[in-house]
């Protein structure tokens, strides 16, 4: 087999597939589920898929360890990535790496995070990617393995291992898997990665650090204006990381929602601003003890009374995913972070 963090060879024996997790175990390779063998042959495969790129990798945190393709392969084989999956792998793995990330911040934090991946274009429908219903959750084996072959990767070449360099509180169950496309079809706005600079025609990963998907249920508001006060009730949360103001987070409108808002004449550009100021958190809601903490060592002051949650509208990430139902959901994030995006190349 192929080693998790060097190009180089391992040989394990025969080992059955019981045998094999037991090793992986013993060997800090795990994330707690069953793991496939990643043979020479099968990370060969993945890597094929990457011919002509040969654009060097930035050392991965907290290890400082440089990714090479294969040692990404070997991690995307025990998930159980099928060769098409690996350079969406590649890709989200090269917008991890992008300093506004904040890997390193993001890796090493106590709060909960994970590497959300979202992915628009037509590599979405190549690959069967799960836009629709429980698109958040299990049943895709494109969108587990790839968001299970990154979160690999994090772990055995960056060493963001569980009660060491990954020093979450709580952790969540994002850090497992965490993909999803948008569902492009049925959303009345310009797709999301079209509206960050891409065309139409390309497939593009961006990446933010998340914590996993709160709901947002509303099935009695009929108006636009009606759903936006309930999304901007459900963000407005003082025990959020959001109430640093730092950085991005993302509304995800189910498609029912998402008719109804533009129906009612709500552009993108609306809804943000919407969003921005019915979300700020009133000064009164928050302790004391954090207000000071945040004029004296996060630099976050109040205005007009409240706390905004991001810079500005446009740091609100809006996009359509899942199927029917009257549910919305927010994605908050680590803070002190950027959404990257990256053109998928090999496909």
């Amino acid at each position: 087999m192929t080693d998790l963090t060097e190009s180089e060879v391992i040989e394990v024996g025969d080992l059955d597939p019981e045998q094999w997790n037991d090793y992986t175990e013993e060997q800090g390779w795990s994330d707690g589920m069953p793991l496939m063998v990643p043979t020479e042959e099968k990370v060969a495969a993945l890597v094929e898929t990457c011919r002509g790129d040969n654009e060097p990798f930035p050392p991965m945190p907290p290890r400082r360890v440089i990714p090479t393709m294969q040692s990404i392969a070997a991690n995307a084989a025990m998930a159980g990535c099928r060769p098409e999956y690996f350079p969406v792998v590649v890709t989200a793995v090269r917008a991890l790496l992008n300093p506004e990330y904040n890997l390193h911040g993001t890796l090493a934090t106590t709060h909960p995070c994970a590497p959300g991946i979202i992915l628009g274009g037509p590599i979405r429908e190549q690959l069967g990617i799960n836009c629709g219903s429980n698109c958040f959750g299990q049943g895709t084996r494109s969108n587990a393995t790839i968001g299970r072959a990154v979160q690999l990767t994090l772990l055995n070449v960056g060493g963001a291992k569980p009660g060491e360099m990954d020093r979450a509180t709580q952790g969540s169950p994002a850090k497992y898997a965490f993909c999803f496309g948008e569902n492009e079809a049925e959303s009345p706005w310009a797709p999301y990665h079209v509206r960050r600079g891409f065309e139409a025609s390309d497939s593009v990963v961006t990446v933010l650090p998340c914590e996993p998907p709160h709901n947002i249920n509303d099935h009695a508001s009929t108006s636009g204006e009606g759903i936006l006060k309930t999304i901007a009730g459900t963000v407005s949360q003082p025990g959020s990381n959001l109430i640093y103001g730092t950085a991005p987070y993302t509304v995800v409108f189910g498609p029912e929602h998402a008719q109804t808002v533009h129906r009612d004449g709500f552009t993108i550009e609306d809804i943000q601003q919407k969003l921005y100021e019915d979300s700020a958190v009133d000064v009164d809601r928050v302790s004391k003890e954090n207000q000071i903490n945040y004029e004296q060592d996060r630099e976050q002051t109040a205005v007009n009374g409240k706390y905004y949650l991001t810079r500005s509208p446009e740091d609100i990430q809006i996009l359509v995913a899942g199927g029917p139902g009257k549910h919305s959901a927010i994605i908050p994030t680590f803070g002190f972070t950027e959404a990257c995006s990256v053109r998928i190349r090999n496909v």
